[in-house]
């Protein structure tokens, strides 16, 4: 691959509430068994980039241990790897990353110490299979400075979140629109890029004379006109954790059987660090109906669709429903949860009923589980 891959993954979002105050973004849990960094991490081993950089601030503890061995993506090698970037107080800069390009800019070292003539940025926080491969070819073959991955987007979703962009017959940019207040396209930016390593060095080194920090605003957008932005469209499923409706909505799609089969069936495979846990455990009793149970947890009420994380524990007479409990959550007996998320590690004392009236409803509790 003629490549290198840098992964933008130190940002916050206050649209993920409560969610986000524990773990960065990139760290929240999919699946059952995943966090959303993974997919990304995994569209990057399966597309033979070798040199992989991502760019962690953000209540990073987690994911730092997240991504503290490599090889779980095929990133254990003597050239190239997967390498975490932190902000780094030296003697001439003492600041956290202002933005993504200033984020780019503090560790240009990175860039410019590499040999291979492009760069593929890209978020962290999608759900989504893309060979990036492709996505290089046709940057290629349009001869274009910037290369931007795009989808159009159902009537019904509320692409103002997104930035949104225009192009003509041959899928050149002509209108870029960052989170607008009224959206007049539905094709958005899939927070995928591609560009010549040397181009993005000299755009970064520019932002930075001028103080401005963020790649979307003082880049696509203020380079629209000036320089040859494609948009890469694809139609495949591709979702952004940008709120806590859609990090509820990304892991019920996985409830869907299309869904499951094309992230865990088909090729290319998507990839996690693998905890050593015994297999879940129903015991008599248990109900289950579409749900999806992580290993290391034990089941004797009802589970229906729903998600269990990995080490959840669902007592005598539970009912859960169209709920998220994740990582290491106790659930004492007869409790009722119903259109949930239950932060990891809570305790739900006996007795509990917890219901989302209208919207999601975030559950974290704190409580000693010895003690009921």
């Amino acid at each position: 691959m003629r490549a290198i891959g840098i992964i933008l993954a130190g940002g916050n979002n206050h649209r993920m509430k409560e969610l986000s105050q524990k773990r960065a973004i990139c760290a929240m849990p999919v699946a059952g068994s995943y966090r959303s960094i993974d997919f990304t991490l995994s569209n990057m081993s399966n597309s033979h980039v070798q040199k992989v950089a991502v760019f962690t601030q953000y209540n990073a503890k987690s994911l730092n241990e997240h991504l503290s061995s490599s090889k779980w993506w095929d990133f254990g090698r003597k050239q190239g790897g997967l390498f975490v970037f932190t902000p780094v107080v030296t003697a001439d800069n003492s600041n956290w990353y202002r933005g993504t390009a200033d984020a780019i800019y503090q560790n240009l070292d990175f860039l410019k110490n590499s040999h291979e003539p492009y760069v593929i940025i890209a978020n962290g926080d999608m759900i989504y299979k893309l060979d990036f491969n492709k996505v290089l070819e046709y940057h290629i073959s349009k001869k274009a400075d910037i290369t931007v991955v795009c989808c159009d987007m159902d009537e019904n979703v509320e692409v103002e979140r997104f930035g949104t962009v225009k192009m003509d017959d041959d899928n050149r940019i002509t209108e870029y629109e960052e989170k607008p207040l009224q959206a007049r396209m539905n094709t958005v930016s899939c927070g995928v890029y591609v560009i010549r390593r040397r181009q993005l060095i000299e755009i970064i080194e520019k932002c930075a004379e001028e103080d401005r920090y963020d790649l979307v605003k003082d880049v696509l957008i203020r380079y629209k006109d000036q320089k040859r932005i494609y948009g890469y469209k694809i139609s495949d499923y591709w979702k952004n954790i940008a709120s806590v409706q859609d990090y509820f909505d990304a892991n019920m799609d996985f409830l869907k059987p299309e869904v499951r089969d094309y992230f865990f069936k088909q090729y290319p495979d998507i990839y996690s660090k693998v905890d050593d846990l015994p297999p879940a455990k129903y015991n008599p009793g248990a109900q289950i109906k579409n749900a999806l149970v992580a290993s290391g947890s034990i089941v004797n009420g009802t589970v229906e669709n729903s998600i269990l994380f990995k080490k959840s524990y669902v007592g005598n007479n539970c009912v859960i429903k169209n709920s998220i409990i994740l990582n290491d959550v106790y659930i004492a007996d007869n409790c009722v949860i119903e259109n949930c998320i239950v932060e990891s590690r809570s305790t739900i004392k006996e007795g509990s009923v917890l219901k989302g009236d209208g919207e999601v409803k975030i559950v974290i509790e704190r409580n000693n589980r010895y003690v009921m």
